[in-house]
């Protein structure tokens, strides 16, 4: 049975043990909420802001429990660069494990992350597991038009890799460009530019 925190804050383990997705905890026990769970490190998807108060609880409660912490700025309604991209996967192959993945509302920057982390961990066959990351129900994915690029980018990936793995297809060939035609090829609707 899920907790109360874990359903207030839209957690969820992509794999048990290892990997789970959250929202950010505004209505605090942070600390509790990590314990619990025994999370090892946090990939937060918002970027490092030492200005705002929700990131320097963040901070503290991290150095205090001894869990590691990752930031990436991730922006789910602008495509990814390679480097963006790359960072990912390696904080992914990096972070103590178990580790939550969170942006904001749990829903869409964390939805994609936990789809690739799906495809880095087990390769293509992971597609249909990825892909239910985007789910409404439990995830609470209900993108925007701008953000509905989200969900077919594990798609294009897989399309594009041509049987390559992840990794090597980003290092190689990924080009947000190429992703953008792609996406107006299939009539999904334009990015944030």
């Amino acid at each position: 049975m899920r907790s109360v925190l874990n359903i207030l804050y839209n957690c969820h383990w992509i794999v048990p043990g290892e990997a789970a997705r959250s929202a950010q905890p505004y209505m605090g026990f942070w600390e509790h909420h990590l314990r619990s769970n025994g999370i090892r490190s946090i990939i937060n998807l918002r970027g490092a802001h030492p200005e705002w108060g929700w990131w320097q609880k963040e901070a503290w409660c991290c150095r205090r429990l001894r869990i590691k912490h990752f930031n990436l700025s991730m922006n789910s309604r602008r495509l990814p660069t390679r480097v963006l991209l790359l960072g990912l996967l390696e904080t992914f192959d990096a972070a103590p494990r178990p580790f939550l993945i969170k942006c904001s509302g749990g829903q869409d920057r964390t939805s994609l992350a936990s789809a690739l982390f799906l495809l880095h961990r087990y390769g293509w066959m992971a597609e249909e597991e990825a892909t239910k990351q985007f789910d409404r129900f439990p995830y609470l994915h209900m993108p925007r038009q701008n953000q509905m690029w989200l969900r077919a980018f594990p798609v294009f990936a897989r399309e594009a890799a041509n049987g390559t793995s992840l990794v090597s297809w980003i290092q190689q060939q990924y080009d947000p460009v190429v992703l953008e035609r792609w996406l107006s090829e299939h009539g999904i609707a334009p990015i944030d530019r």
